[in-house]
């Protein structure tokens, strides 16, 4: 059985604890036998909850009955007058559930991007290589800053010559340059920081021998000698 809107708006202000106190023990006891009823609260609570967060203890507000009577020249309020001002409260509450709703979707929606982004990964590594039992380089990159260092392992020392490493990705067209590579210690540039993480995690990452210095042509000089793409290694 689905609920009707009513029934749904009930739902929302029970949730919301804007219901009066009759109101509010007729839905409590009506969720008990009603299951679509009882879940539409659950839900309800469920989107609103990241709302209860955000807002500090507050004291219960004073009666204003005396005030709106005296201002209406002190006379009581007529049937037809709190009729018409029943209405009106529940015109409100209906908007305020609104409001509360599309609050309590951005929250949520904040949240999930939020944890997403926390729990995607952050480091990685490319073993670069010319067969699986031969390492040459281990590069290393962290994808928030674009930050790169490769580390020399087992590449064969190269006399009068440089190694250097490229960047490669279908979407950036040639190779790109990501400088010449020190052959006894780690090498470290703010080359990848120019790049989109997007092709910085996806690219292939190579090596080749170049002329001392490097390429003087700003692309390689031959095939390269050692490739291999990012892997994640931790958060």
């Amino acid at each position: 059985m689905s609920l009707s809107p009513e029934d749904d708006l009930n739902a929302a202000e029970y949730a919301l604890g804007t219901l009066d106190a009759a109101e509010r023990a007729e839905v409590a006891a009506r969720r008990q036998r009603e299951a679509d009823l009882d879940q539409a609260i659950v839900g309800w609570e469920l989107r609103l909850a990241p709302l209860a967060e955000a807002i500090p203890p507050a004291a219960s507000p004073r009666d204003f009955l005396g005030d709106i009577e005296a201002r209406l020249g002190g006379t009581s309020l007529t049937r037809d007058a709190i009729v018409d001002l029943t209405k009106r409260l529940r015109f409100w509450r209906a908007s305020a559930v609104a409001a509360g709703a599309i609050a309590a979707a951005l929250a949520i929606g904040i949240a999930l991007q939020e944890t997403t982004r926390l729990s995607a990964p952050h480091q990685f590594v490319a073993i670069l290589q010319k067969s699986a039992d031969q390492p040459a380089f281990v590069v290393t990159v962290n994808l928030d800053d674009r930050s790169l260092t490769v580390r020399p392992v087992a590449a064969p020392p190269q006399a009068d010559k440089s190694y250097e490493l490229w960047i490669i990705d279908a979407k950036l067209g040639a190779p790109r340059s990501l400088g010449v590579i020190d052959q006894s210690n780690v090498t470290a540039n703010p080359k990848l920081q120019s790049y989109d993480p997007a092709i910085v995690q996806s690219a292939t990452y190579a090596v080749t021998i170049e002329p001392p210095g490097g390429s003087p042509t700003g692309q390689p000089s031959g095939a390269p000698v050692f490739v291999g793409k990012l892997i994640p290694t931790g958060p």
